[in-house]
């Protein structure tokens, strides 16, 4: 029998999935109940895994679970990707029958899942039913972070906070509007300039990068307006503003002027010339999406585009 080469691969896909899922999970005994298996496989499989590659790949801390190293880190990204790719690989030699099959992880900005996720999981199951959409919903900090660790492999979201090395395609250019309370002087107007809400209490929707967004669009106005109220809840900052607390700046629009609150709002176009923010979908820019994952976005792009 021939000698190993210095090149020979001795660990296994199995290692590198337990691997995997002690990242994910933060402990051995997590992933042992995730992976129903004893936790001993998990830490033998890890600890062979490390053996192999020669590195140390979790800081193990007692109590209190597991921290990747740097070396960890680097292995958990191309990890994801070959077990992806050996699961393309058996459904290839399956022959594809079926069509496509397997596990599509999708991240959507918070704020965007109740008006595009419905729709495209119920059109996903419908045009691939052997497939399973798995979705992580965030910021867009996590959303990117999740990216770059191969936690999702594609995102959509708005074009906020996203860094370099993540590739972006355009799906749609949305305006912002003004929003106010239905019984608001303003209220039929249809279009309004923002100066001339600016002087009113805001109510700001507070999340990373978008509250920065909607600030800068009132305080180009030249006033700087009063915050009476901040949640990072999309309906909250709705029902705050239709029972009069204030007005916001928000894009998404709902089918109902209705809010939680039972009170109803009024949507307001600006007249201003302020750039409209890209909806997009994110991916890492040179990793190579799956057939899946690739059909998923095809069908996002359709369902999201305007007609």
């Amino acid at each position: 029998m021939a000698a190993d080469t210095p090149d020979t691969v001795r660990f296994t896909l199995t290692q590198l999935r337990y691997f995997v899922v002690a990242a994910e999970a933060g402990s051995m005994t997590a992933a042992a109940e995730r992976l129903l298996i004893a936790q001993s496989a998990v830490s033998t499989a890890v600890s062979n895994l490390e053996h192999e590659l020669g590195v140390q790949l979790f800081i193990r801390r007692k109590g209190k679970g597991l921290v990747a190293t740097a070396a960890g880190e680097r292995l958990l990204l191309q990890a994801r990707e070959l077990l992806t790719h050996a699961s393309d690989v058996a459904a290839e030699a399956r022959g594809g029958e079926g069509g496509l099959s397997g596990v599509v992880r999708l991240g959507c900005f918070v704020t965007l899942s109740p008006f595009v996720l419905p729709g495209l999981l119920a059109a996903a199951a419908e045009r691939h039913p052997h497939l399973r959409v798995d979705v992580l919903e965030g910021e867009a900090d996590e959303l990117d972070r999740a990216l770059r660790t191969g936690r999702i492999d594609f995102a959509i979201t708005y074009d906020l906070g996203l860094g370099v090395g993540i590739a972006r395609e355009t799906v749609a250019s949305l305006p912002a509007h003004a929003l106010v309370a239905a019984d608001h002087p303003l209220a039929g107007r249809g279009s309004i300039d923002l100066a001339e809400l600016a002087h009113e209490p805001f109510v700001l929707l507070d999340l990373p990068h978008s509250r920065d967004y909607f600030w800068s669009l009132v305080t180009a106005t030249g006033v700087t307006p009063a915050i009476r109220h901040r949640s990072h809840n999309y309906e909250a900052v709705r029902s705050l503003v239709a029972l009069g607390h204030g007005f916001s700046v928000l894009h998404q629009r709902p089918a109902t002027e209705a809010t939680y609150s039972g009170a109803r709002v009024s949507a307001l176009a600006l007249t201003n010339a302020h750039p409209p923010l890209d909806l997009v979908l994110a991916r890492m820019d040179g990793v190579r999406q799956t057939a899946r994952a690739t059909a998923v976005m095809d069908l996002a792009h359709e369902l999201l585009a305007p007609a």
